[in-house]
Parts: structure tokens; sequence; C-alpha cells
């Protein structure tokens, strides 16, 4: 688990900070997977978008972010030949362990790779390329964004498709709020098995524009071994995200919203960016 002094005060803005606010939350591959299972809204979408793809007559998927396969397995068992990319190695570790289980035609369509996006080169393009559940804001500055638009350029098939999405900005999240959490009931933690008591905060630093979920977990029994978790999301605005995009060579052709087809509403919380490279 990525535990942190419950007293330590974010948000993370040194790169160290940054380090653990990337990784933290992928440490612990069976929390991830108990608290994101009933997360479906993107997999079914992305599993259709394939699918539309593959019926034009090829569809090799490439995703970056992919975690422990929550979207990457579906993805595989509906058919499509999918390459993971993901930088955590409990995440990785896991999704490999869970490749095991699955049957030897499903196995055969996966490749996992375990890198940094914004520098691991791939000898393969492909026809769809995903940044998927906020993996994007992973990208805390302007370098960052310009290496990893380079290497989804340098991946896409000619016509392929690069799809990322990301949460909107949330004005009560970046509004400073000391003191303020917002708590769940009670549950038991899938690794420690202890019952916890949980919390959120939320910590935004408007020049980095990088805003830090603290995660804090409370043992009921032993309240003294409470940790904290940190997240770390650059926030993008819509208009500056697809700036960033079209200066980096990746033209918009269509956004949605919350996994719907169709324009965003207004009070959408997620924008999926549909680009090709220019």
């Amino acid at each position: 688990m990525g535990h942190r002094s419950a007293a330590a005060q974010l948000p993370c803005t040194s790169p160290a900070e940054l380090a653990e606010g990337t990784e933290a939350h992928y440490r612990d591959a069976a929390y991830y997977s108990s608290t994101y299972a009933k997360r479906d809204d993107d997999t079914g979408y992305y599993v259709q978008l394939a699918a539309e793809q593959a019926a034009k007559g090829r569809c090799e998927v490439l995703e970056y972010g992919c975690g422990n396969g929550r979207i990457l397995l579906p993805l595989a068992r509906a058919g499509r030949t999918v390459t993971g990319v993901d930088r955590s190695v409990p995440m990785v570790t896991d999704l490999k362990r869970a490749l095991r289980t699955e049957p030897r035609a499903i196995r055969d369509r996966v490749t996992v790779r375990r890198g940094d996006m914004r520098k691991l080169r791939l000898d393969q393009r492909f026809d769809l390329v995903l940044c998927t559940f906020n993996t994007f804001l992973h990208l805390y500055g302007r370098r960052d964004v310009e290496q990893f638009c380079s290497r989804v350029r340098a991946h896409l098939r000619p016509r392929g498709r690069f799809v990322v999405d990301v949460s909107v900005p949330d004005p009560t999240e970046l509004v400073p709020s000391p003191g303020r959490a917002y708590r769940v009931p009670r549950f038991r933690h899938p690794t420690t098995g202890q019952v916890v008591r949980y919390a959120e905060r939320f910590i935004y630093d408007p020049l980095s524009q990088v805003l830090t979920v603290a995660m804090e977990f409370e043992p009921r029994d032993e309240p003294e071994q409470r940790w904290t978790t940190p997240l770390a999301h650059r926030q993008f605005f819509p208009q500056e995200l697809e700036a960033l995009l079209h200066y980096n060579g990746l033209e918009v052709v269509a956004v949605q919203g919350d996994f719907d087809p169709g324009a965003p509403e207004e009070d959408a919380t997620t924008l999926i960016y549909h680009c090709r490279a220019k």
C-alpha cells in the first residue's frame, strides 16, 4: 500500500512528491480492483469503439495506462489484439497473473509492456490508441505532454485514431477548504482485512494545476495505524487540452461526454477526445 504520514500536508508539487502521487494509488492491486469493480461505462464504450473500428477491416489496439486489465481484458475477450502499457510494477504483475487464468486464445491476443508512456518505443503501429481513465492526468508539465504525444503519433497507423478520456476539472475541488473531508461508510479493506474509516481530501495547487487527492484510511480497531495515499492529477481545462493536442500534432475530430454518443452536456464530468495525427 502507498503509506504516508496521516499528518502530511499536500499537494504534491516537488518531483519526489509527484512521483509518489503517480505511483502510490497503484501499489495495491487488490484494493484498486475492489474500488473500481463497478465502473464499467468506459469499458463498454471502448469495447464498442474497437468493434466499430474492426468492422472497417482491422483493429489492433494500444492502451496506455492499462493497469491490471480492467479495460484491456474485456477488449481481448471481445476478440481484439491488444498491447497494454503501464509503468506500475504491481499493476502489471497483477495483470500478468490474471492473464494466466484466461483461455490461451485470449492470452495470445495480449502483449503487456511495463514502461514510461512518454518514452517507451514499440516496434509496431496501431489502428486505435487509447489513453484511458485519467492516465493523461499524470502528465504534469508541457514537456511531458509533448513527449507523450510524440509517442502516440509514432504508434498510430495512417488513419488510425487516438482516444483519450479525462475528468473535467470540478471547481468545488479546486477551492481551498482546509479540514473538509469527504467520508464514506466503513468497509473491510481487501488487502489488510481491517475495517477502516475512509475519507478523501482535495488539495489544489493553482500554479502547477495539480490536484492531489489525499485518501485517508483509519483502521477502526487500530486508529494509530492510519495511513494516507496521495493521488496526483494535473487539471486540464477543456480548451487548454484541445490546444495542447492541436499543437502536438493531434487533430481533435470529435469530443464526447461521459461515454455517451454525441456532444457532451454542459454538466459532463468526463470528456473523451477523438483525435487523428495531422
